[in-house]
């Protein structure tokens, strides 16, 4: 168990369930931080860019038309979703989370009846085949592409957020919604196009994530679950906090699950709530 090869295959194990995380958390944390709404339906836009990225992917066998077809298709139903839904509790905290908890039932149910109750994957023709080998090691090239996916979306992220006009207008938003109003940006909108992007995100994870954890009914609590810790411990509202606490979870579950599975998921809280004792704004967040 404390073999070399062992505990280099759950690291790499850890850090591909890690990006995974952080393509769903990014999105999370991004809508927290402009809109101040904790987005209990970003699981089911996972599931649902799944399902989505799964079918095309096996009609196609084209990886890229699926995610493609699923970040359009969830992108439409996050901007209906926003436009014609939330816009009418901005604001109402409670009314908010209540919303986003009874689109995520919709969509579930909705999956359920169109797609089925089994699990799917994405075909072996729409993946990346075979296996890198360093001596004793070996380990599937497709779990090093979605690490290689999360670290150019981080990245990616990062610049727009701190290098484009886009990012200021967004960080001025998270600290001062009235001002940038006043200076006439329609900080409407904005919430809008950041609601839109984090529900691509979360499509992007959930088809690409297809290759690694199987899209079945249930799926959307399960990731939502883990994205909710990976945010409350890297920081609501912090991109970064996102990426550090997506690789500490993803690192914390591949070895407790190996060697303590029955208390994995005790392993998993434990961190949350250690930071939220000694720091409750999360590693990277700011106090209100």
């Amino acid at each position: 168990m404390f073999e070399p090869v062992f505990l280099a295959q759950q690291a790499l194990n850890g850090l591909s369930f890690g990006a995974l995380l952080f393509l769903l958390a990014s999105g999370l944390t991004l809508v927290f931080g402009l809109m101040r709404i904790v987005n209990l339906a970003h699981g089911a836009f996972y599931m649902l860019g799944g399902y989505i990225g799964v079918v095309i992917a096996t009609l196609t066998g084209n990886l890229l038309l699926a995610v493609l077809a699923a970040v359009v298709a969830v992108g439409i139903t996050a901007l209906v979703v926003e436009v014609g839904l939330l816009r009418f509790v901005r604001g109402q905290e409670l009314p908010e989370v209540l919303l986003t908890v009874g689109v995520s039932f919709v969509i579930a149910d909705l999956c359920l009846a169109i797609f089925g109750g089994d699990p799917r994957t994405l075909p072996v023709s729409a993946t990346i085949t075979g296996s890198l080998t360093i001596g004793p090691l070996t380990y599937p090239w497709y779990r090093i592409f979605v690490m290689a996916v999360a670290i150019v979306i981080g990245i990616a992220l990062a610049l727009v957020q701190n290098r484009t006009r886009v990012g200021a207008i967004v960080r001025a938003g998270v600290d001062d919604r009235e001002i940038i109003s006043a200076m006439g940006v329609n900080i409407r909108w904005v919430f809008t196009g950041m609601f839109v992007v984090g529900a691509a995100l979360a499509a992007i994870g959930g088809t690409i994530g297809a290759g690694i954890i199987s899209v079945r009914p249930g799926i959307q609590d399960e990731v939502l679950l883990y994205a909710l810790v990976v945010v409350i411990i890297g920081g609501l509202g912090s991109v970064p906090g996102a990426a550090v606490g997506s690789v500490l979870i993803g690192l914390i579950d591949a070895f407790a699950k190996a060697w303590i599975p029955d208390l994995a998921y005790f392993t998993i809280f434990a961190p949350m709530a250690l930071v939220l004792v000694l720091r409750p704004t999360g590693l990277f967040g700011k106090a209100a």
